[in-house]
């Protein structure tokens, strides 16, 4: 009998021990605050739209949308990185086409890139011919920054292409306390608009690369003729 008592209480210690460690390993160190971040601020989610309502945003116009996976080979995620200039684990992304008749509207896709210490759910408009329309927060899960929601804030990144940095102090301006978010919402605007280009518009003649060659082209066609 006791020494049933001493294994039950051995079994009761370690159960309180790996409670205790998989407690800490879920709480979040704030290097501003100083402090572990609350249960409140940890299990924080401010929802501003559904994923269809956003989609309605993007693709307004359009006859019909639909959904397609885009897949990503190492081969082709190394082109992708190595063009945003950051590594990142996903393999695949969903993404809406909208669509009238026979001609393409445009694209929207949804991301999910961390901020400063969880992941914030946005989704993202391009135009057929690679220009952002707009940006749309779906879910923010920080205890502060919401303000990368605001039109006011992401208005700034309609019109945006590839060729553009899309960063912070380039083209971007931040807002004071959300840098972190800032930084992430603008590194996926850069993502997505370099994924339509690879996987849309470069196979259809309309990418950045026959944008470059057209604009070299009429580079040499001014110096000979002087326009």
């Amino acid at each position: 009998m006791l020494a049933h008592l001493r294994l039950s209480s051995l079994l009761l210690v370690f159960v309180l021990a790996v409670a205790a460690d998989v407690f800490a390993a879920e709480r979040i160190w704030d290097n501003d605050l100083k402090r572990y971040l609350t249960e409140e601020e940890t299990n924080h989610a401010e929802i501003f739209m559904t994923e269809n309502e956003a989609v309605k945003i993007m693709l307004p116009k359009s006859e019909r949308v639909r959904k397609a996976v885009i897949r990503l080979s190492q081969e082709k995620k190394d082109v992708v990185e190595q063009r945003i200039g950051w590594k990142f684990p996903e393999e695949s992304f969903d993404v809406y086409i909208g669509e009238t008749g026979d001609k393409v509207d445009g694209y929207a896709m949804v991301h999910n890139t961390i901020g400063k210490h969880k992941h914030m759910t946005y989704m993202v408009g391009v135009d057929n011919e690679g220009a952002c329309t707009d940006v749309e927060l779906l879910v923010f899960r920080e205890a502060k920054g919401s303000d990368v929601g605001r039109k006011r804030f992401n208005a700034q990144y309609e019109g945006k292409t590839v060729s553009d940095p899309i960063r912070i102090n380039k083209d971007i301006i931040n807002i004071s306390g959300a840098t972190m978010s800032v930084r992430s919402i603008s590194a996926g605007v850069k993502r997505v608009l370099v994924l339509v280009d690879e996987f849309y518009l470069k196979p259809a003649g309309r990418g950045s690369d026959t944008v470059a060659s057209k604009k070299s082209e009429q580079g040499i066609f001014g110096s000979i003729f002087g326009n």
